[in-house]
C-alpha cells in the first residue's frame, strides 16, 4: 500500500543534487514519494533550494547545502526528515532541526575504509614527493641518477600521530602500522580501549605534535578543533614532519600552514580538505611543491558512493514512514 498524506497524495521529497543510481532505485521502488531534484552535479543555488523544498515532507541534501532556519521555514510544517549524503553534519542547523522535531539521517561507517585508504595514499604522496616526481618525468627534469634527488621520508621506524582516533582515525592507524611504524600516538577527548590493537599511546596534543614524524588529522569539527592547526601548532612540529588532513578544512589555518611549508618549518603537507572548497586556483598553497592538495575525494570509490546513495535513500524513507532509519543522528 502506498504511504500517502492526509490529502491522499504521494509525499514530496526534494533532492538537492543528482545522487548515485543505487539511491534513486530505492526511492523509485518504494512508491511512496514524488521526487523532485536539482538535476545537476553542481550545487543547488540558494534561491532554487528555497523554492524546491517548499511543501516537502523529506529533504535529501549534501555537505555543500546550508540547511538553516530559512530553509526549514521555506519547507514548512510538512518536513519530517532530512537525509544528508555525508558523515559530517556541520552544514545542518541542528538546534533548529531538533526544535521542530525533524529527524536526521546521515551516512557514517560506510565511507571509513575508502577515506582511510585515501589518507594513506595522500600521506605517501606528500612524504615521498610523488606529484613532484611525476612532474619531473613530464618536464624533462629526470636525468642521470642522483643520490639525494627527490628524497622524502619513510614510515619504517617512524612515529605517527593521529589526532582523533575515531572510526576513520583507527582505520588509518590499522593501515599504517604494517609499514613498520615504531610508535603510534593519538590525542583526543578520551583514551580509547581499542587503541591497544595498534599499540596506540594516548598523549597530550603538544606531545603528539612535537614527537611525531607524521601527523594525521582525522578529528570531528568542534569549536575546540576549529583552527587548531595554527602557527603555534606547526612551530612545535619537527622540521622533517609531514602533516596530513582528511577531516575538515577549517581545522587548519591555511595561512599559517603556508608559512610553515614555505619557510621549511615543516617538510610537507597533504590536504584532502580545504577552506573554501574548491580552493581557488590562485591560492598560495598551490604554488608549493611540498603541498599536495586533493579535491575532497576521501570517499570517492564507486562502491562507497553507491552505498552512501542507498543509505541516504533508506534513511529518507524511514523518516517519511515514521519507521527505523538505518543511520539516524541522535541529538
Amino acid at each position: 500500500m502506498l504511504m500517502q498524506t492526509a490529502a491522499g497524495k504521494l509525499m514530496k521529497v526534494f533532492l538537492t543534487r543528482r545522487i548515485p543510481p543505487e539511491g534513486m532505485k530505492i526511492l523509485s521502488a518504494a512508491g511512496i514519494c514524488e521526487v523532485s531534484q536539482w538535476d545537476s552535479d553542481e550545487p543547488v543555488q540558494r534561491a532554487d533550494l528555497l523554492k524546491g523544498v517548499q511543501g516537502a515532507h523529506g529533504l535529501l541534501c549534501l555537505l555543500s547545502d546550508k540547511i538553516d532556519a530559512e530553509v526549514l521555514d521555506a519547507a514548512g510544517p510538512n518536513l519530517k526528515v532530512i537525509s544528508t549524503l555525508s558523515v559530517g553534519y556541520d552544514h545542518l542547523a541542528i538546534d533548529e532541526i531538533k526544535k521542530r522535531g525533524i529527524r536526521v539521517g546521515y551516512t557514517p561507517d560506510v565511507l571509513t575504509d575508502a577515506t582511510a585508504e585515501l589518507t594513506v595514499a595522500l600521506l605517501l604522496a606528500a612524504a615521498r614527493r610523488l606529484p613532484e616526481g611525476v612532474e619531473e618525468v613530464k618536464n624533462g627534469g629526470w636525468s642521470s641518477w642522483k643520490p639525494l634527488w627527490l628524497c622524502g621520508y619513510g614510515l619504517s621506524g617512524s612515529t605517527v600521530g593521529v589526532i582523533g582516533l575515531g572510526r576513520i582515525g583507527m582505520a588509518i592507524a590499522q593501515r599504517l602500522m604494517p609499514f613498520g611504524v615504531k610508535r603510534l600516538l593519538y590525542s583526543g577527548r578520551t583514551a580509547k580501549d581499542y587503541a591497544a590493537e595498534v599499540n596506540g599511546e594516548y598523549v597530550p596534543l603538544d606531545t603528539l605534535v612535537s614527537e611525531s614524524d607524521f601527523i594525521v588529522v582525522s578529528c570531528s569539527l568542534t569549536p575546540e578543533t576549529q583552527g587548531m592547526c595554527d602557527k603555534a601548532f606547526f612551530s612545535k612540529m619537527k622540521n622533517t614532519g609531514v602533516f596530513v588532513n582528511s577531516s575538515r578544512g577549517i581545522v587548519v589555518n591555511q595561512e599559517d600552514l603556508y608559512a610553515a611549508l614555505s619557510s621549511g618549518q615543516i617538510a610537507a603537507a597533504g590536504l584532502d580538505v580545504t577552506t573554501p572548497e574548491p580552493l581557488p586556483t590562485n591560492h598560495p598553497l598551490l604554488t608549493l611543491k611540498n603541498c599536495v592538495v586533493l579535491p575532497h575525494i576521501g570517499s570517492a570509490t564507486y562502491s562507497t558512493r553507491g552505498i552512501m546513495g542507498a543509505l541516504s535513500a533508506q534513511n529518507l524513507l524511514g523518516g517519511l514512514q515514521g519507521t527505523d532509519m538505518p543511520s539516524e543522528l541522535t541529538f
